[in-house]
């Protein structure tokens, strides 16, 4: 048979076809069932990813809060591998090397699933999910910032009346501009040592940055301190009890309005229980606060420093969040004040920083305790303490019978 007598659609020669002829419509019907199932499994895989982005985006909101505020994620798991490569540290780790190791403990717990996430993972996925934690990480920083660019303003028109007042949407006029956010932010020892007739000199050598006023990280700000002012004899006394410092803690942990909910010495509302009664009823839907969904129950060292590079932030002129303003660092600012709680000299003024903490704890959450309440503290207390008691009067009941 020559070549031409054969159909366009036959088998080569010698080749048996063994279809079993269908309609066209049956078939187009299969393929596009084909078609949508490919296309179903495609959506799937896109909404799995995007749960993922978004589980990942919620959980890194918590770094920059409660882990380290600059440090990238990267260099605390490199210092960790690093320790587990060399079991024996003592003697051969830096300060700074301490210090990303502490960071690295604080990311475990507040994220407990990172250390086996990331074992799991091969190099590619592991550095897409953190550039997902880096991004939640960050906009929750922007939004805090947010957040206390009117609340800050606020609360320094309210507390010291100025005049003009500061724009609560402008911060042009922030900063060493205005003679509030001065007296805010100038270093401890030139407002101790200098006579008010003076003052106005130190103001303007602030803002001309001569070298006799240079305002850096190496001082504390006054809104650091209890009614802001220092000791300069005992400058311990007041840091980091500053009503400022309480009610920005406040807003970004618990609720901007919750901020004004402070009695005389500030003994906080217990916000966490009020919110979730308010979810218990049946009323409007209450927004939850951020320290219910991380589960926070106490003040912690690094969300005092974090409120604190945020209220600093807040009260100068500058409008894009950076390390360093004129000679301030910021990066070296939260360390500071995480040292000043993390690395006390000895057993007594580890005990005056525990009771500070507890200080702020009431000061933030109010005095519910629950979360002391330990097995070994309820096996102290009376109800554990009878059930022994009668365990022990019916055994001896027993004995005396046989």
């Amino acid at each position: 048979m020559s070549a031409s007598g054969h159909d366009s659609g036959s088998p080569p020669s010698g080749m048996i076809s063994l279809h079993v002829p269908t309609s066209p419509q049956a078939r187009a019907k299969r393929r596009i069932a084909t078609l949508m199932e490919e296309v179903e499994l495609l959506k799937q895989d896109k909404a799995t990813k995007q749960r993922k982005t978004t589980y990942y985006v919620s959980q890194g909101r918590e770094i920059r809060r409660l882990v380290a505020l600059y440090t990238p994620i990267e260099d605390l798991i490199a210092e960790n591998d690093r320790r587990c490569e060399y079991e024996d540290t003592s003697g051969v780790s830096t300060v700074e090397q301490d210090r990303l190791q502490r960071s690295y403990v604080k990311l475990v717990k507040a994220l407990p699933w990172i250390h086996d996430k990331i074992a799991s993972l091969d190099d590619e996925e592991s550095e897409d999910m953190l550039k997902k934690l880096k991004r939640g990480a960050d906009s929750a920083r922007g939004d805090d910032t947010g957040t206390l660019k009117e609340l800050v303003a606020s609360w320094v028109n309210i507390e010291f009346r100025p005049t003009p007042l500061i724009s609560t949407n402008d911060k042009h006029h922030r900063g060493f501009v205005n003679d509030t956010c001065v007296i805010f932010r100038i270093l401890y020892c030139l407002h101790l040592y200098v006579a008010d007739t003076m003052r106005s000199n130190v103001k303007a050598g602030i803002r001309d940055r001569t070298t006799a006023f240079i305002v850096s990280e190496n001082s504390w700000p006054l809104f650091m301190y209890q009614n802001c002012a220092a000791d300069a004899g005992n400058l311990e006394h007041g840091l980091m009890k500053s009503k400022l410092l309480v009610m920005g803690l406040k807003a970004l942990f618990t609720s901007p309005s919750s901020a004004s909910e402070m009695d005389g010495e500030g003994q906080g509302t217990d916000i966490i229980e009020n919110n979730r009664r308010a979810r218990r009823q049946d009323q409007a839907k209450v927004k939850t606060c951020v320290a219910s969904i991380i589960g926070m129950r106490k003040v912690t060292p690094r969300a005092i420093a974090y409120t604190a590079c945020q209220i600093r932030f807040a009260l100068s002129s500058i409008t894009s969040w950076r390390n360093v303003d004129g000679d301030f660092d910021y990066e070296i600012f939260w360390t500071n004040i995480v040292d000043f709680f993390e690395d006390a000299p000895g057993p007594a003024v580890r005990a005056r920083v525990n009771e500070l903490l507890e200080w702020w704890t009431r000061k933030v959450f109010g005095r519910n305790h629950r979360q002391d309440l330990t097995s070994d503290v309820i096996s102290r207390m009376s109800v554990r303490t009878l059930a022994a008691q009668r365990l022990a009067m019916e055994d001896a009941a027993l004995d005396s019978d046989s």
